[in-house]
């Protein structure tokens, strides 16, 4: 079992930043990938960012190249997504996830299917 619990959403005027957290317990952190997804009003949950289990390989959805970091500090067991030139329509429940720990789950997946723990939200709202 994984257990993951987000936090650091919260209220910015467009342009803005924030910073998320997942802070993750149960099994051996720096074995399995983390990923970030978000769930808007009325719509499916989205793919995001992934980061492998070493840090080094990162994965990112179109719409945050260049404007969202994912990053983990394995000894903090905590997966970060820095987020910069917010706009309006980020806004959106964000979701920390990670896969059963075993083979193959090194590396991040950019699908809902490929995870299997998940936190329980955090609320970002950027104002125009």
């Amino acid at each position: 079992q994984v257990q993951l619990v987000e936090s650091g959403g919260g209220l910015v005027q467009a342009g803005g930043s924030l910073r998320l957290s997942c802070a993750a317990s149960g099994r051996t952190f720096s074995s399995y990938a983390m990923g970030w997804f978000r769930q808007a009003p009325g719509k499916g949950r989205e793919f995001v960012a992934t980061i492998s289990w070493s840090g080094g390989s990162t994965y990112y959805a179109d719409f945050v190249k260049g404007r969202f970091t994912i990053s983990r500090d394995n000894a903090k067991s905590t997966v970060y997504l820095q987020m910069n030139s917010l706009k309006p329509e980020d806004t959106a429940v964000y979701y920390c996830a990670a896969p059963e720990p075993g083979p193959g789950t090194g590396v991040g997946s950019s699908t809902v299917q490929g995870y299997d723990y998940w936190g329980q939200g955090t609320q970002v709202t950027v104002s125009s």
